[in-house]
């Protein structure tokens, strides 16, 4: 991905050394500026200030919580809950610590990253590469294709089918592009207002569906899974014998959002205003948004003990939005779908095939029409609204990207980010038209989430390094949220081994790296 005209020298000097160290990687000098003072969060006015959260949970629900998490769970049980509870946990410190560094500069994550060394072209290219490979594969929209097939013709998909889901998937896909291009003022607050009322919708009807139709059996597995206690053996079993590593490691990687989409909450985050993001500006919708002034750098403000006061109240703002919401949210969204699939599928049970969208809603026929048609339509939704957070998510940070690293496309566009925005969604789209083709969407999922395992290993210490680098003392991470992102780097490092090689000890049969053709090939 060409970067453009980056704006200083490639190698240390003497001169480099003079520079602010916010600009020795290649970027501009941050500004400076007041930062603006918090909202009142009193009440109901909560609702209208947090969101973030709520874009992020909607993404995290389509993929690990509807279609790996399920698959995870009917073959080897729920005592896997353990690793979604450690997951988003450590998800939700990594989240506040890329937001941390937007309070203070109004930048998201990924500029931050670019302002640290070899270079900022270096990390551009890193990090568009990453996104590439995790969620340039448009598989919710495959997945949510055999959703709307079974809708219109009351059957699964089958082999013979693969025409029809492919013209239904691009049709999904290229519905996201439009709703993408109509957003109204600010994209940010339309994805906003669709995954309020997605997890409201979702999360309570699955919430009745569980009740309804999951017995004292299924409450107990689930509860005692979060603590690898595996219910029904009665014994803990942590990590099954002859477990599927290329399925795990998806599964612990979106087991809550996942990789770059963790990094993009920084980005939303920006364009909803929290801290500097309001001095900086937003990326405004193609149809109804105005040209608004997005800043190519970010303004910080100076710390004073007045600052500090209002930093806090944006803090607590943050801790609301990503703990209450996406933490909370991901937990409910994993264990939900979990008891229904392992309450009426058989146990050990394949289902990654074409239709693993609604092998749930195929399963519970015996509850009558209604049931069944309003969980296809529940999948419908739900791999919809993914593919588009996921979509925008990508769109959205290579934007971010090429317009802080590069005076070139600033000067081609005339100042207005909508060009690169809709250019960028261009590129994509088309891609995504050949990737549908590719291979099954469950394994376009399956291998972007390992991508996403990787993505969350390196970025944990890669913001580790910027928040304690680059962020003035007071407002570093303490040191539990230090070592947070270390384990968080562990733990991730972990999966991606025993994805990549198929075990501790490395085994040809099932290592990822030593099984690429096949896996490639749908096998």
């Amino acid at each position: 991905m060409p970067v453009g005209e980056y704006t200083s020298v490639t190698t240390p000097s003497a001169s480099d050394q003079a520079l602010p160290i916010e600009s020795r990687s290649g970027l501009d000098p941050w500004r400076t500026a007041h930062l603006p003072a918090p909202p009142d969060t009193r009440g109901l006015k909560i609702f209208s200030i947090i969101g973030p959260g709520a874009i992020l949970l909607g993404a995290s629900i389509g993929s690990g919580e509807w279609l790996l998490g399920p698959a995870t769970f009917v073959k080897y049980g729920m005592s896997l809950l353990w690793i979604t509870l450690v997951a988003v946990f450590l998800q939700t410190v990594l989240n506040t610590e890329f937001i941390r560094y937007t309070l203070y500069t109004g930048e998201p994550a990924f500029t931050g990253f670019m302002r640290t060394r070899p270079h900022a072209a270096f990390w551009a290219l890193f990090y568009a590469v990453c996104f590439f490979f995790q969620t340039g594969w448009p598989g919710w929209a495959g997945a949510g294709a055999g959703a709307i097939f079974y809708l219109f013709n009351g059957r699964v998909v089958t082999a013979g089918d693969a025409g029809a889901v492919y013209q239904i998937g691009a049709g999904t896909f290229l519905l996201c592009v439009f709703i993408l291009v109509f957003s109204g003022k600010r994209i940010e607050r339309t994805l906003e207002i669709l995954n309020w009322i997605m997890i409201a919708c979702i999360l309570g009807g699955l919430s009745v569906l569980c009740v309804l139709f999951t017995g004292p059996r299924t409450w107990v597995s689930a509860v005692t899974g979060f603590a690898g206690f595996d219910w029904p053996s009665g014994r803990f079993n942590f990590i099954p014998e002859g477990a599927d590593w290329f399925l795990l490691g998806a599964f612990a990687a979106y087991s809550g959002s996942g990789g770059v989409i963790n990094i993009t909450v920084a980005n939303w985050v920006r364009d909803k205003g929290y801290g500097m993001g309001q001095v900086v500006g937003f990326i405004p919708a193609a149809v109804g948004g105005q040209k608004v002034k997005l800043a190519h750098t970010g303004s910080i403000f100076e710390v004073t003990r007045e600052r500090l006061l209002s930093w806090r109240g944006w803090w607590r703002i943050v801790q609301l939005d990503q703990w209450s919401v996406f933490f909370v949210g991901a937990l409910l969204g994993m264990v939900f779908p979990a008891m229904l699939y392992t309450a009426n599928l058989p146990a050990g049970r394949e289902i990654r095939g074409p239709a693993v969208a609604t092998e749930l809603a195929g399963a519970m026929r015996v509850h009558g029409a209604a049931v069944t048609y309003f969980l296809a339509l529940m999948g419908v939704w739900v791999l919809i609204k993914t593919q588009l957070d996921i979509m925008e998510g990508m769109v959205r940070a290579i934007t971010d990207i090429l317009w802080s690293g590069s005076r070139r496309v600033r000067r081609w566009t005339g100042d207005d980010v909508r060009l690169v925005y809709y250019s960028v969604l261009g590129s994509v789209v088309v891609w995504g038209l050949i990737a549908l083709r590719l291979t099954p969407p469950i394994i376009l999922l399956q291998l972007g989430a390992n991508v996403a395992g990787f993505v969350c290993f390196f970025s944990a210490l890669h913001i580790l390094r910027v928040n304690t680098t680059l962020l003035p003392e007071p407002l570093r991470p303490p040191l539990w949220r230090r070592v947070a992102l270390i384990a968080a780097a562990v733990f991730y490092a972990f999966f991606v081994y025993l994805w990549l090689m198929g075990g501790i000890i490395p085994d040809p049969a099932k290592g990822f790296l030593f099984n690429l053709p096949k896996y490639l090939g749908g096998g």
